[in-house]
């Protein structure tokens, strides 16, 4: 039976607090060549930022092993979309003649 988690809204805007820095960030870094490093700098941030709206804002950190369950699900399908997708895109400078 899953327990009805009631948070402070001290957490739910420290919450917030750490989502406009962490998009503070991300326009930061977009102004500094960092050459290749640049997609991964603002990748990483933008994880993060996910990682805290799914635990906090769509209550996945208090709720049950079901619903851990279905998210663990959902990232492993992203992660064999991204894995299809990349293979694709690293693959089409092949070429095959015949």
């Amino acid at each position: 039976m899953p327990t009805n988690h009631i948070l402070p809204t001290r957490v739910y805007y420290t919450i917030f607090a750490i989502l406009m820095l962490c998009t503070f960030a991300t326009v930061l870094i977009a102004f500094f060549d960092l050459g290749p490093l640049n997609a991964i700098a603002a990748l990483t941030i933008a994880v993060f930022k996910a990682v805290l709206v799914v635990l906090f804002f769509m209550h996945v950190r208090y709720s049950t092993r079901l619903t851990w369950a279905v998210v663990a699900g959902g990232v492993f399908w992203l992660g064999i979309l991204l894995a299809l997708t990349l293979s694709d895109y690293l693959t089409r400078s092949w070429q095959t003649f015949g």
